[in-house]
């Protein structure tokens, strides 16, 4: 929708195109990971082209995996060597 010659998009547009459910999005917003967006009378939350690139790349990211137990690694690392016949 285009409100003030400004481009703005409903949280619906934003789960289509990334993706993502609807209670996925607003815990995210709730957690002010993304943008908050802005209401629009009163009840439709909707987002700027800039914030729902932020959202995208928040969906995307990468993050580093570490074992939750350094125990855990110790099973990989010293696992005796098996006999290949």
């Amino acid at each position: 929708m285009q409100i003030k010659e400004i481009d703005y998009f409903s949280a619906a547009d934003i789960q289509r195109e990334i993706g993502v459910v609807r209670q996925t999005l607003w815990r995210w917003r709730k957690a002010r990971k993304i943008p908050q967006g802005r209401l629009y009378r009163g009840r439709q939350v909707v987002f700027t082209k800039q914030e729902v690139e932020t959202i995208r790349e928040y969906a995307n990211r990468l993050e580093p995996t570490e074992p939750s137990d350094s125990d855990q690694m110790k099973l990989f690392t010293n696992s005796p060597k098996r006999k290949v016949s």
